[in-house]
Formats: C-alpha cells, sequence, structure tokens
C-alpha cells in the first residue's frame, strides 16, 4: 500500500495490478455492462409509474 501526500493523490490506496486487458476492450464492455444496467433501470422506473398509477399515484 503507497502512503503519499500528494495533492490529487489519495492517501493509503491499495494499488491495483494490471490485469492485462487492453484499455479499450476494457471500456467497451463495461460501457455494454453499463448499457444493460441503465435499461433495466428505465424499464423498472416504467414498472414502478404504471403500478402507482395504478393504485391513484400518478407520477
Amino acid at each position: 500500500m503507497d502512503n503519499i501526500l500528494t495533492p490529487g493523490r489519495y492517501v493509503g490506496t491499495v494499488v491495483v495490478e494490471d490485469d492485462g486487458e487492453p484499455f479499450a476492450e476494457k471500456m467497451a464492455r463495461l460501457t455494454a455492462e453499463l448499457r444493460k444496467h441503465m435499461d433495466e433501470g428505465a424499464r423498472l422506473d416504467e414498472l414502478i409509474k404504471r403500478n402507482l398509477k395504478d393504485i391513484g399515484y400518478d407520477v
């Protein structure tokens, strides 16, 4: 663990080893995963709104 008191750096951060996955590939994978989560969140938002409307609470 590094302990550095330099502006812009965290104190006591854990050193993370490179996993070997190229940055562009990792970002493509992570943004695709994020998109799936966002789509599911939007679907659940609509379901909640519909259910609330059904019981008299229009959002």
